[in-house]
């Protein structure tokens, strides 16, 4: 990577492009532009699907922020691009004149953590490209989140900018602590109406329901709510096995009001505000309406019950009037008080609307709303219906999020406890997203579905359709801790089973006596090592993981290695290559979350 002289100001600029399915990417895209200006660099910042490769051909400086979905598969925006890159036609010196670095968002949780980052690195420096920072990855596990890594790797990107792009004479970095300009600009609209435009996604279909039914189908004693979600449209809607239903949440108005109060903002809840954006590099929450009222915007596009990411503490520390909070502040934000900070905020999952109220002296400037609110996020919930079993309806199976820590108040799901609250007429609006798996097209090919818990979803799915098309070379392995609290659709795999359309197996793991070994679903995997060979063996099946990327996928997947070794005689090196390949082939797909 060439040094660029001071004298050649109008280089001294770089493009983010973001890939993110659930919007954090995009967060890290807004918060490494804005670590670049302190060295008084612009950077321009797209989405992925926007890019080509022809457009990377006349870049210079690219920073790639990549999340992964699934199971190291890359977020569906990144598709055709990575397609792209992939064709074999291209030169190796493709980028020759291309500087990047990527970062990588992740779990490793996941089997494959960061895989899609990972992977596109590699593919660039094949065609050509430098890598001028290493590569980046940002871990959900970290105690700090991804701000654990996201800090240290952009400061060693800012440095390494500075070394390429060397300040203009007379500029100085800027501190980190200096407070950036907001986002927009906000001023009454008094001779406007507002409009309660609804929150959306750019380029996804969607569709208005109604709520059919919102029942609960495990015991009220149960530790975990599951609901079964059935949602009906007015007009014919089109889905697959796979698909997600794309839900965003509205938050209770009397709990906006209140929050409201608490800021001062009370008077001017329903007022009418316009908003202009002031700066070029910061994203805002699509789909807002031009006039807007406060009262909207915090139920339908800003979150206060978010855990805050430690951005939001930088932005109180320029906020407060009180200097014991100021020095609490500072405390949270150095390094030493890292620790602190995580057992206050991350550890017990502190919301943003609790650190308020601790912090009273704050006064956040109105124009700063979507500097410090992080957007409210919808959330994604696998369809656990098929739309030729049921037209014109959708059904979820969905555990609310509800648990305790430390603190007084249990800790809820924002979307699930809008989800709950739903009663029967209700309207909702739907997303329809494509998803992962794809059925094979021979009816007569078996499939081998693994589910278990609500991961059950996305496989019930898959039977209704099959099994409505006549295809009864069916395989489910269920697995939940009871036979009488948690056996989601037993009913129906047990008649399916009845009826010669299903081969059913379940593994309760709560249910054996006291101090007997639980029981899996990749136990009941090896018992039926002869089943499972001749399904994906001998008939060349195709098989399904859905459900916790936490342990359970890899298990799984183990566990049908050792099928193919103990029944087709490879040894076990081969058996896993065997697996390996199956996912290669398109014959073995994951639709896991975390």
């Amino acid at each position: 990577m060439s040094n660029h002289g001071s004298d050649q100001d109008d280089t001294r600029e770089l493009l983010i492009i973001y890939a993110t399915e659930t919007g954090n990417a995009q967060d890290t895209a807004d918060y490494i532009a804005r670590q670049c200006r302190r060295i008084h660099i612009r950077c321009r910042i797209s989405n992925i699907e926007d890019i080509t490769v022809t457009d990377l051909l006349y870049e210079t400086v690219v920073v790639f922020v990549i999340s992964t979905t699934g199971s190291g598969v890359e977020p569906r925006s990144m598709t055709p691009l990575w397609t792209s890159l992939l064709r074999s036609n291209l030169p190796k010196d493709t980028f020759e004149d291309l500087s990047f670095t990527v970062f990588g968002l992740g779990d490793t949780a996941y089997e494959k953590f960061c895989w899609a980052a990972k992977k596109l690195s590699r593919r660039m420096q094949s065609l050509g490209a430098t890598e001028f920072v290493e590569r980046g990855e940002g871990d959900d596990q970290h105690q700090l989140g991804l701000d654990g890594t996201l800090r240290p790797w952009t400061e060693s990107l800012v440095t390494r900018l500075v070394d390429v792009f060397p300040l203009p004479e007379g500029l100085q970095i800027e501190p980190n602590s200096r407070l950036p300009p907001p986002r927009v600009s906000l001023k009454s609209a008094d001779d406007q109406k507002a409009d309660d435009q609804e929150a959306r996604i750019l380029g996804l279909p969607y569709y208005q329901a109604t709520v059919k039914a919102n029942r609960r189908t495990t015991p009220p004693e149960w530790y975990q709510d599951v609901r079964q979600i059935e949602l009906g449209f007015n007009e014919d809607i089109m889905y697959e096995p796979g698909d997600v239903a794309v839900i965003h949440p509205i938050t209770q108005a009397t709990e906006v009001e209140q929050f409201l109060v608490s800021l001062d903002w009370g008077e001017n809840l329903d007022n009418p505000l316009e908003f202009k954006k002031n700066v070029y590099d910061q994203s805002i929450p699509p789909h807002i309406p031009k006039v807007t009222t406060l009262r909207c915007l915090f139920s339908r596009f800003l979150d206060f019950n978010a855990v805050p990411r430690r951005a939001f503490f930088q932005f109180l520390r320029h906020f407060t009037t009180d200097e014991l909070e100021r020095e609490k502040l500072d405390d949270f934000l150095s390094v030493e008080g890292a620790d602190e900070l995580y057992e206050y905020c991350y550890r017990v999952r502190r919301t943003i609307q609790e650190v308020l109220q601790e912090f009273r002296s704050v006064k956040i400037p109105m124009d700063y709303i979507f500097d410090v609110f992080p957007p409210l996020r919808p959330r994604e919930f696998s369809i656990a219906s098929s739309v030729t079993k049921h037209p014109r309806e959708i059904q979820l199976c969905i555990a609310i999020v509800r648990y305790r820590t430390k603190l007084k108040l249990p800790r809820k799901g924002v979307c699930t406890s809008y989800i709950s609250a739903l009663q029967q007429g209700d309207a909702v609006q739907v997303g329809i997203k494509k998803g992962f798996i794809k059925l094979p097209t021979n009816l007569h090919t078996p499939v081998l579905c693994i589910g278990p818990g609500t991961g059950i979803a996305p496989m019930r799915a898959v039977m209704e359709k099959r099994i409505a098309l006549g295809a009864y070379a069916n395989s489910l392995y269920f697995g939940c801790r009871s036979s009488q609290k948690d056996h989601h659709y037993g009913s129906e795999w047990k008649e399916y089973s009845s009826q010669q359309k299903l081969h059913y197996r379940v593994a309760f793991s709560r249910d054996q006596p006291e101090g007997e070994k639980r029981i899996y679903v990749q136990d009941l995997i090896m018992e039926d090592a002869e089943h499972i060979w001749n399904v994906i063996g001998l008939h060349k099946g195709w098989v399904y993981i859905s459900g916790s990327s936490n342990k359970m996928p890899s298990a799984v997947k183990e566990a049908i290695a050792r099928a193919v070794e103990i029944r087709s005689g490879l040894s076990a090196d081969a058996a896993q290559k065997y697996v390996r390949d199956m996912v290669l082939e398109g014959r073995l797909m994951e639709e896991c979350w975390g």
